[in-house]
């Protein structure tokens, strides 16, 4: 178990028109939807040929390269905790004092440890279960693993959002995409 039992992650290449979608990666597998979470527990890793080879697994078509003057490297393809069965009005009304989150920004991540720290570029008080007052200058800090596990209610709608996977100095096009989550125990800071 690495997440709560309401969590499902995917990495599908396969998505029509979605950024880090291909038909084949960078070294000319097949794309595919790979599993990684799934109902909390970790079911499977990305891999490009060269990992897959020493793992003695398949590859799961994440062999990915800035361009012909990069090697191939694993990475994400379009990445999404997949939805689940409440509405997100409800998810939202379970919520008795928190932040709802609309839109993220820049932010990082230690892959070493799990932990992260990430802007808050739209976000808005809530109170008994009601969207409020908005918020500036929010971040969202923590464990990645621990706020898996603290994942309560997970909705049935499922929003994406574009960005550039970076690592090794190469950056790549992909898309993540998460339903309205409810969240036990996460950290906000910010200015007052």
């Amino acid at each position: 178990m690495v997440a709560s039992p309401l969590v499902t992650v995917v990495d599908d290449s396969t998505i029509p028109n979605a950024r880090g979608s291909f038909s084949f990666d960078d070294e000319g597998v097949p794309a595919q939807r790979t599993v990684l979470v799934e109902n909390g527990v970790l079911k499977g890793y990305l891999s490009d040929r060269l990992t897959a080879m020493k793992t003695g697994q398949a590859s799961t078509a994440n062999g990915r390269r800035e361009s012909y003057q990069t090697k191939p490297i694993v990475r994400m393809t379009n990445t999404l905790i997949a939805p689940g069965s409440t509405p997100p009005e409800e998810v939202v009304r379970e919520a008795t004092h928190g932040l709802f989150v609309r839109k993220m920004g820049g932010g990082q991540v230690n892959t070493v440890t799990g932990d992260f720290v990430f802007e808050v570029t739209e976000g808005y008080l809530i109170e008994n279960g009601t969207i409020g007052e908005p918020v500036r200058g929010a971040t969202l800090t923590g464990s990645g693993p621990a706020v898996l596990q603290n994942i309560v209610r997970v909705g049935s709608d499922l929003g994406f959002g574009i960005g550039t996977c970076g690592k090794d100095g190469q950056g790549v096009p992909v898309s993540d995409a998460q339903p309205t989550l409810l969240i036990s125990e996460i950290t906000v800071g910010g200015a007052a």
